[in-house]
């Protein structure tokens, strides 16, 4: 059955959701299994050590540029489409928004993705600090926090279209996006054998998480040309899904109809948990002494705030953004790792603990 036919059978919304469910699924089960964690390679960077962390993190970073720009070059994928591209965007929103949320995810001990993955293991801090995050998504999206945040992203807006395309604003187009991807690949390879000798599994994990956003983009494009109705090309992006699986768990008579997103967070939760199944890491963990709940409900509040004001997370906007080389996503990327910095240097010299 192509897949003209399974829009028809089942509908573009179904198809989308499994399409999510193939995504996170894959990255759930990769990203668990390498322990892939933005907020512990920002923390080896600051201790003055690329090590593990860090060097699975940036050959999963390499893999999905390197993905995301073939799939370009093959006339596979249009980035102009994207909503990283073609909206309005917001330079102070991607400036703050990231400062904010690299705050947050040094108090809650993980990204979005990272407190999904957790949450799949069995941290009850994770799943706790994830459900103050997607409250403060959704009150940032349309509730209290919503005036704020529309002020911020007021301050310096950006058009869409070649104005947030880096390539383009570049000249080096998308044969150089390709360049700056192979060196980011190969420069996440050389990093990961300096400090994971022979360790290929661990490697094909890494690339096969960064290789899932590619995916994602490639499912969706293929619906979008194929579908009759107009389909949002998207790919990873858990700050949006999150509220949106919590409306739909509130209210399933008001929640937003199923597509990509209500497909993506149960398969990545699911995948995620496999992988800790099957590597003997699934363990019930709540509060100790030494956790701070204070720490992780500001930090999950920053880190709600900061997704929706910048557009995204660490994987929504850094990777799956910052593969289409998106002004806005890159930014919100650096400036992540900025607020990170800031925030882990602050707690050492609090003495609280990271």
């Amino acid at each position: 059955m192509n897949l003209a036919s399974l829009l028809e059978t089942w509908g573009d919304s179904n198809v989308l959701a499994m399409a999510g469910a193939l995504v996170g699924f894959i990255f759930g089960l990769a990203a668990q299994r390498t322990r892939f964690c933005a907020r512990a390679a920002v923390i080896e960077c600051c201790e003055g050590q690329a090590g593990d962390r860090f060097s699975v993190w940036w050959l999963a970073f390499g893999a999905c540029l390197v993905g995301v720009q073939a799939l370009v070059l093959a006339g596979w994928l249009k980035p102009s489409d994207s909503r990283y591209i073609a909206s309005l965007g917001s330079i102070s929103g991607a400036v703050l928004g990231g400062l904010f949320f690299g705050a947050g995810m040094i108090l809650t001990r993980g990204c979005a993705s990272r407190l999904l993955i957790l949450s799949a293991n069995g941290n009850l801090r994770a799943l706790l600090s994830g459900l103050v995050f997607a409250v403060t998504v959704q009150a940032s999206i349309a509730g209290w926090l919503a005036p704020a945040r529309q002020a911020m992203t007021a301050w310096w807006p950006v058009n869409g279209g070649p104005s947030r395309d880096l390539l383009q604003l570049s000249g080096i187009g998308p044969s150089g996006g390709m360049v700056l991807a192979l060196l980011a690949l190969a420069t996440g390879f050389y990093f990961f054998f300096k400090t994971h000798q022979r360790r290929w599994g661990l490697a094909l994990g890494a690339v096969i998480a960064g290789l899932s956003i590619a995916l994602g983009w490639g499912l969706t494009q293929a619906i979008a040309l194929q579908s009759f109705e107009a389909v949002q090309i998207q790919s990873l992006s858990f700050s949006s899904g999150s509220a949106e699986m919590l409306m739909r768990a509130l209210s399933t008579s008001t929640s937003p109809s199923a597509g990509f997103d209500a497909g993506l967070l149960p398969a990545t939760f699911l995948g995620s948990l496999l992988g800790a199944l099957v590597g003997g890491d699934f363990k019930l963990e709540g509060f100790k002494t030494e956790n701070k709940l204070g720490h992780y409900l500001i930090g999950a509040v920053l880190m709600g705030f900061g997704a929706v004001l910048a557009g995204g997370c660490t994987v929504g906007a850094g990777m799956t953004g910052g593969s289409l080389f998106s002004l806005t996503a890159w930014l919100t990327l650096i400036a992540i790792w900025l607020g990170a910095g800031m925030a882990w240097r602050i707690n050492r010299r609090m003495g609280w603990p990271i």
